[in-house]
């Protein structure tokens, strides 16, 4: 009767998991939106009588199992935020928002979160010290992570686990990297200005346009000459834009794109350089500029030992392994890994389109064992 009883109950589980995935499928909520999102949290984890903790938060909460022995207090990641994407997928349980669409598997991951928090809260009995599950607004912002970072909600943790759906993979395939794994990720915006005139009599301005062209050129010699050959570094401009007509030279023009970098002396040297070549290169063409630094996330580093637990709980699991693929993405995850010790791992959720695509989806069939696995995880690191 007793295995029947478990069967029935873990059955139920994934019924619940299956019908709250497609809910948050369905209601997607850019960044700093993730009101009926966050609703939806408090409503499952207070079926499920899970504590939540009191924040002032706007949106995103965490939910806490405190275990009846003594131990560390571990945390698990989830974002909940989605994209300005139009879906798809073809899934009959699409977006009903036009335009909006979880094309990150951010509903995934609420969803494995939900379920691990659900099973921690069974085995409370048996577990040690306390577990917190950040349901975290707004990563697609590259700053959310930092709403909790701010607050005193996770000063007594002690590591944090991360984890993302991975397209590239079959269902339950595990990805496992000890050292860095997603890039730094910052935003440079220029702007040139010169002096306008008739295109027909150049000579009586100054162009912009051929010291933004000259600037994309020189930018790419920072890769190819200013850094080591053997760390991962990316320039990439993403804007260009002057003028409005065909017979017009304007007096400005802008330039805007991204930095990623995987070293942190790489991240200070590209800066430092973009702004040289920007502000040199603009004087030799008779122009100023203006050059202005954003920064977004640091890059995301596993803890080697945390790695090791990792692969190792994958296997009790009889799970695949495989090893995880470095990026050159980011995630804001590394805002807690400025504060302690994390590792953040990739979960196969079916071989299809990539993340941030229109036809991106995820296959339901992983929610409850991500869920077991997640809370193995947590387990294993008493």
């Amino acid at each position: 009767m007793e295995g029947k009883e478990l069967e029935k109950k873990t059955e139920q589980l994934r019924q619940e998991l299956q019908d709250a995935f497609f809910w948050f499928h369905r209601h997607p909520e850019l960044s700093y939106e993730e009101y009926q999102t966050t609703e939806k949290i408090r409503e499952f984890l207070t079926e499920h009588g899970i504590e939540i903790m009191e924040s002032e938060l706007e949106t995103g909460l965490i939910a806490v199992i405190h275990g009846e022995k003594e131990g560390a207090v571990r945390a698990l990641r989830c974002d909940i935020d989605a994209l300005p994407v139009l879906e798809e997928s073809g899934v009959p349980y699409a977006s009903e928002t036009k335009g909006k669409m979880h094309a990150c598997g951010h509903d995934f991951h609420i969803t494995a979160g939900l379920g691990c928090a659900v099973l921690l809260q069974k085995k409370k009995k048996d577990l040690s010290g306390t577990i917190k599950i950040i349901f975290q607004p707004a990563e697609e912002s590259a700053r959310g992570a930092e709403k909790i970072t701010e607050t005193d909600l996770i000063d007594d943790v002690k590591l944090i686990w991360g984890f993302h759906a991975d397209p590239t993979n079959p269902v339950g395939t595990i990805g496992i990297r000890e050292g860095y794994v997603a890039a730094a990720a910052d935003r440079f915006l220029i702007r040139i200005t010169g002096k306008g005139c008739h295109g027909a009599h150049p000579d009586t301005g100054i162009d912009p346009i051929p010291a933004a062209a000259a600037m994309v050129q020189a930018f790419q010699t920072i890769v190819t000459r200013n850094s080591d050959a053997f760390h991962p570094t990316l320039i990439s401009v993403t804007r260009i834009e002057a003028g409005n007509t065909w017979n017009v030279v304007p007096e400005t023009a802008e330039l805007e794109g991204t930095v990623r970098t995987m070293n942190r002396e790489d991240r200070v040297l590209f800066q430092k350089r973009l702004q040289e070549i920007t502000e040199l290169t603009a004087a030799a063409y008779g122009a100023k500029a203006e050059f202005q630094w954003y920064p977004g996330s640091p890059a995301v580093y596993n803890d080697p030992e945390m790695a090791r637990i990792a692969e190792e709980t994958a296997k009790k699991q009889s799970l695949l392994t495989v090893p995880e693929e470095s990026s050159m993405g980011g995630d804001d995850f590394s805002f807690y890994e400025e504060k302690l010790p994390g590792c953040y791992i990739k979960i196969g959720i079916g071989v299809g389109p990539a993340i941030h695509q229109p036809g991106f989806k995820v296959d339901p069939k992983i929610l409850l064992p991500a869920a077991e696995y997640l809370t193995a995880l947590l387990i294993e690191n008493e």
